[in-house]
């Protein structure tokens, strides 16, 4: 078995990306009609997507539209064109929408939605926007909120309902609180959810994303000094105004784990971690501000032989069982069966699916029969911990791609797909990993772990 060892690697430069273009008209018509096929299925006559500032991926990939102040709520019928409520200041934010360009797409006004003490005089209630959509007595309603609950969870279960109550009790009003429930599984699930899979389009739409990601968080790694102030590190990831997917966070010497800047400086022999987040990218690293080994902590002097090394060690293993067809419960036990949690303190799932939202769900947990399927983009999220070593990262993202998803790649969006070659060709020959041949790493600094953060030359390889 390849064991993990410190090399001086200069690191690859994969290149940048122009933008790519924006998801097609097309496209969101065929989601549309992949949600009413859902639909009929299920029996439902409605389907009732809520979304706000931070629960947005839902209607996003529906219709385009993030709210940026306030609620919306879009109504998907089988026998009318969706219908947008919204409020007063996302009126003028309905032409993000193709569909509403295209006049696939209906609005109404409902200023409820809106922020308090704003006009509320010229809306409907929703009992008369749901009885005019046709919502009545006979009618089975789906709620797509951002959680869904077992009832092993939940008691209502199916019943538990995670969109505001002042949509949800008009609605139950109407249909009955047994034909009210909750159907984002439909779009959130891991073994079927719409959002589980990416098209070519959104392939090359996150390749973008981890590729500023990326380079932000390889800015933040070579820019870092001793005595730096954390906010002036954050400015190394030079924000270009596209939507951030979680706040960055950045950590050091005692700071929680998820803090942001605080204002702390950063020195010698403190341990450091990071992110940058944009929508469908997630980058992480963690190590410690040293030059080498001799400048950690006494106690922390094992980090690479018994925590960092180990770590890469796993992460190689999960790399090689990450293919089409493996069942979630062999990636959970790649990675909890050879890094114990008394030492090494994972809790969460061992990667999990990403999109427009950080963690969309994941098919990776103990005793999983849900496969891993071609199409599924997922974060390279394990997160060990420890009191004494601190944290170590690989925190990027890949796709799973079957041929037929990567020739089509290869043809429409050539450069991203050369792109993807070139970082699993550095893996494999100048990292030591064992790549199945459906991974797409997207972002340019896959895999590379450098623990000494004012020493970045040094990474991990496997030999």
């Amino acid at each position: 078995m390849k064991k993990a060892q410190l090399a001086e690697i200069n690191w690859p430069e994969f290149g940048l990306s122009e933008k790519p273009a924006s998801i097609s008209l097309e496209e969101f018509q065929d989601r549309i009609d992949i949600v009413q096929t859902a639909m009929k299925k299920r029996g439902y006559s409605h389907l009732l997507i809520y979304g706000d500032r931070e629960h947005f991926a839902n209607m996003t990939w529906m219709c385009n539209l993030d709210p940026r102040f306030e609620e919306a709520l879009l109504i998907v019928s089988l026998d009318k064109k969706p219908l947008i409520l919204i409020g007063n200041e996302c009126e003028g934010y309905l032409p993000h929408s193709p569909l509403y360009n295209n006049g696939d797409m209906r609005s109404e006004l409902y200023q409820p939605f809106s922020l308090l003490n704003q006009g509320r005089d010229k809306s409907r209630t929703l009992n008369e926007i749901f009885l005019d959509e046709g919502i009545n007595e006979g009618s089975l309603i789906g709620c797509v909120g951002w959680k869904y609950f077992e009832s092993s969870e939940e008691p209502a279960g199916i019943h538990a309902i995670d969109i505001p109550s002042f949509i949800t009790d008009p609605v139950r009003n109407i249909a009955g609180y047994e034909n009210v429930e909750n159907a984002t599984d439909l779009f959130m699930h891991p073994g079927y959810g719409f959002r589980t899979i990416v098209s070519v389009d959104e392939i090359a739409i996150f390749e973008h994303s981890n590729i500023k990601t990326s380079e932000a968080a390889k800015r933040m790694i070579f820019g870092l000094r001793d005595g730096m102030v954390d906010h002036d590190v954050a400015k190394f990831i030079e924000w270009d105004g596209e939507p951030l997917g979680c706040h960055p966070t950045m950590s050091s010497g005692d700071l929680p784990g998820l803090c942001g800047p605080q204002g702390r400086t950063i020195n010698i022999g403190d341990p450091f971690s990071f992110n940058v987040c944009y929508w469908g990218s997630n980058i992480c690293r963690s190590g410690w501000v040293v030059n080498g080994a001799d400048e950690l902590p006494a106690q922390a002097q094992a980090y690479i032989d018994e925590f960092a090394g180990p770590y890469f060690e796993a992460m190689a293993d999960w790399f090689g069982k990450m293919s089409i067809g493996t069942k979630g419960s062999i990636l959970h036990d790649a990675i909890y069966d050879r890094l114990p949690f008394d030492k090494f303190g994972i809790f969460l799932n061992a990667g999990h699916l990403i999109h427009l939202d950080e963690w969309v769900s994941s098919p990776i947990y103990e005793s999983s029969d849900l496969e891993i399927r071609s199409g599924m983009m997922f974060q390279v999220d394990v997160i060990p911990s420890s009191p004494i070593f601190g944290s170590t990262r690989m925190e990027d993202g890949i796709v799973i791609a079957d041929e037929e998803l990567r020739s089509k790649l290869k043809e429409k969006h050539p450069n991203c797909y050369d792109r993807c070659m070139k970082r699993r060709e550095f893996m494999i020959q100048t990292l030591g990993f064992d790549l199945p041949e459906e991974i797409l790493p997207l972002s340019n600094i896959a895999a590379i772990v450098p623990p000494w953060f004012l020493n970045p030359s040094q990474i991990f390889i496997l030999k």
